[in-house]
């Protein structure tokens, strides 16, 4: 008889002995900040790195990966100390957008 020509759900409830994994919810901003969640899943979903967990209705909720602590500290936070909001590569990023807008800008003006 040929396998089955579905793989497993990945969303399907697994009980194959494997350890929990607990990840802590850290994006500043987010409601449910420094609350810990039993991870479900990770996945590539639309291009973005999420996280899975079930929410206390037992209901999939996936977040951003970046908005936990699942990748563990993030280097440049700790070596920043709380002195810097911005990496160098992000604000060098942020200025050639701006002066490309500007640019736009003042092309319509003309």
């Amino acid at each position: 008889m040929p396998p089955w020509p579905y793989r497993k759900s990945a969303t399907a409830f697994r009980d194959d002995g494997c350890a929990t994994v607990t990840v802590e919810i850290t994006h500043p901003f987010h409601p449910r900040r420094g609350t810990r969640v039993q991870l479900a899943t990770r996945r590539i979903n639309w291009g973005e790195d999420r996280v899975m967990f079930y929410d206390e209705r037992g209901q999939l909720v996936s977040i951003l990966a970046s908005w936990t602590d699942v990748d563990g500290p993030d280097l440049f936070a700790q070596a920043a100390a709380g002195r810097s909001a911005f990496r160098v590569d992000d604000l060098r990023r942020l200025r050639a957008l701006i002066d490309e807008l500007r640019l736009e800008v003042l092309d319509r003006v003309r």
